[in-house]
């Protein structure tokens, strides 16, 4: 047997020797996240009897934790905990939409339960080694009362320690930040998990997105250090990045498993390269871009492997010899592509699921858009990367790559008039975020990314991995006041719409619950939260300039709006803390900026005017900017 060794010995009283494995053991190394433990308590907000011997507890708040019980009842009683986040019409727990569903296969339903018997001795129960995501608790107990004052909630995640708060005038853009900032915290469970119910998994994609809003708000560096040396762990042996980390199935280990061949993904893999380069920006932290240097040339040299061998069906047949540039199209291999656009509707009103409608034909589909232009951020990333570590001729060769995916991209994927050939929402969003569109294209490609914003009834149809980025490449690109219309649109597929129907922390469908109270897939998905990074780097407008690493220089540039007339925050940077607040009265605007020592500090106000870089201390300007009323 690997890694044991065999020691034969009588045990006690035994007549024959025992056979004793002695497993060597594994290094252990320091951890550098913090630990998980209870960061708060709270009594239940109302507990209502629905039948006999059947309570429904409501926290008011989903969570990730667990419930105690100071009162379990007389001896034998037996006690039975059902968690869940949502509560039907009927006043009773449902967990039906947390049931999993594979397409021509019936639900599993899903559970979270604790049960407990009474020893009669006046115990308190309370679980451990385990976490429940909930908002609700059903709590069943025959032949004995419930003490509603009895009921506990233990919110339980990382103990991160926060380095970033928000407030503006606007009530409704606080609670989006509160309960944006809820959900990452509930999913921030040792791992960045996706939901702390259905799955509990950390998959790379919902972290490679929220990561640059994570900085914003906590000091994550060492609970994602931690997180990827398990994707280093997990990577395959070919390069690959599996889809979640810890990764429990061991792909690695089973290359003909079917989910293999789901392994690999465009904007999920990329995480190994997006989380330490945001780290790195965030903290200043070399060692971060060293620990992951190798999987990182592993994971892009794989892709551009898989571009230049694999190919599309359908440029296959449009060509049977690949054109010229198709050596970079990232088209061949498996993709997720957009993940979660808002669903189309029947008819009837029914929501239309893609995947589970045909799902041949969305695991086939053309997603060389997406693959493509993600394969341009990692290279063109690793090349940063390399520059950063002193390697001059991996730094050039990436760089060149780079480009000449990006050639590719534009070559397949853009029109002469700066069109898109997908033409979707999240297609201009991503061409623009990540410079894929040339500098002359692109008022054409944001004018164009606003004809489908209007075209939608000013609605947003961005799915999983161009969301966060929505609304600060519509104000970049000279259309603030769309990008805030967005922001403070009410009827679903909206963020506001998740305020009106009661959410507490971001749901994973953009109607989680819909119109008819009926609960839709997780209710607990941080993704979607990113958008509260708009609120730190337009509304607030503080953002460190290009370049800039661990905030050294900074720029204070509000994007004010007249639903909005202030706004203040500060951001803990490791240079010291730096603090904004800006208010509009009439048409002149204040800025406000503290600047701790070693930062320096430039503000830019709307209409261009620049104050050059302020030195540490705290500075004032004001400027007329036009009526705001």
């Amino acid at each position: 047997m690997d890694g044991q060794t065999t020691d034969f010995h009588a045990g006690p009283g035994a007549e024959q020797p025992v056979l004793v494995d002695q497993v060597e053991a594994p290094a252990i190394e320091w951890s550098p996240a913090p630990p998980v433990r209870v960061v708060a308590s709270r009594p239940a907000q109302s507990v209502k009897q629905v039948q006999d011997g059947l309570w429904i507890a409501d926290f008011g708040q989903n969570a990730s934790g667990w419930i105690t019980l100071s009162d379990l009842g007389p001896a034998d009683t037996r006690t039975v905990i059902d968690y869940g986040e949502h509560v039907g019409s009927d006043g009773d727990l449902t967990t039906s939409h947390l049931d999993s569903v594979r397409p021509g296969e019936g639900p599993i339903p899903f559970v979270q339960r604790d049960e407990v018997v009474s020893a009669g001795r006046g115990e308190t129960f309370e679980p451990r080694h385990t976490v429940h995501g909930f908002g609700y608790a059903r709590i069943r107990r025959d032949g004995a009362p419930l003490d509603p004052a009895s009921i506990t909630t233990r919110i339980v995640h990382t103990d991160l320690r926060r380095t970033g708060t928000f407030a503006c005038s606007d009530d409704d853009l606080n609670r989006l930040h509160e309960i944006a900032d809820w959900s990452f915290r509930g999913n921030a469970v040792d791992v960045p998990t996706d939901c702390p119910t259905r799955e509990r998994l950390a998959w790379t994609g919902d972290y490679q997105v929220f990561a640059p809003t994570a900085t914003r708000l906590y000091d994550v560096l060492g609970f994602s250090r931690k997180w990827l040396r398990s994707v280093r762990d997990d990577q395959l042996p070919d390069g690959r990045i599996a889809n979640f980390s810890p990764d429990g199935r061991r792909i690695k280990h089973h290359l003909d498993d079917q989910f293999a061949m789901m392994t690999g993904s465009a904007g999920w893999g990329d995480a190994i390269i997006a989380v330490p380069w945001e780290l790195y920006r965030s903290y200043g932290d070399r060692d971060i871009l060293t620990e992951n240097w190798e999987a990182m040339v592993r994971w892009v040299d794989w892709a551009l492997h898989t571009a230049r061998t694999t190919r599309h069906q359908s440029r296959i047949e449009r060509s049977p010899e690949p054109l010229p540039h198709e050596q970079y199209l990232w088209d061949g291999s498996f993709h997720w592509g957009e993940w979660t656009e808002p669903k189309a509707k029947a008819a009837d009103g029914s929501r239309i699921d893609p995947i589970q409608t045909n799902p041949i034909a969305w695991f086939m589909a053309d997603k060389g858009e997406v693959g493509t232009a993600f394969l341009y951020r990692s290279t063109s990333t690793l090349a940063d990367v390399a520059r950063v570590l002193g390697r001059t001729e991996d730094a050039a060769r990436y760089t060149e790559t780079a480009e000449r995916v990006r050639e590719a991209w534009r070559t397949e994927f853009l029109t002469p008039d700066g069109h898109t050939t997908g033409d979707t929402q999240a297609g201009y969003v991503r061409a623009l975020s990540l410079g894929l569109v040339p500098d002359e294209l692109r008022e054409a490609a944001a004018a164009r990314l606003v004809e489908l914003i209007r075209g939608a009834d000013t609605h947003l149809t961005t799915g999983f991995l161009s969301t966060g980025d929505l609304l600060p490449v519509l104000a970049d690109s000279g259309h603030a006041d769309v990008a805030y219309e967005l922001l403070l649109q009410r009827t679903a597929p909206s963020w506001l719409y998740m305020l009106d129907r009661g959410a507490t922390t971001i749901w994973e469908d953009w109607e989680g619950i819909d119109d008819t109270g009926t609960a839709h897939d997780s209710l607990n998905h941080y993704s979607k939260g990113a958008v509260i990074r708009f609120l730190h780097t337009h509304t607030l407008g503080l953002r460190q300039t290009p370049g800039s690493i661990a905030w050294e220089s900074v720029e204070v540039a509000p994007v004010p709006h007249p639903s909005v007339p202030w706004a203040r925050g500060t951001h803990e940077s490791p240079q010291g803390t730096i603090a904004v607040e800006w208010r509009t009265t009439g048409d002149r605007l204040t800025i406000t900026v503290d600047v701790p020592p070693a930062t320096t500090a430039r503000i830019v106000f709307p209409d261009g005017t620049i104050e050059e870089p302020v030195a540490s201390g705290r500075f004032s300007a004001t400027r007329r900017v036009g009526k705001t009323d």
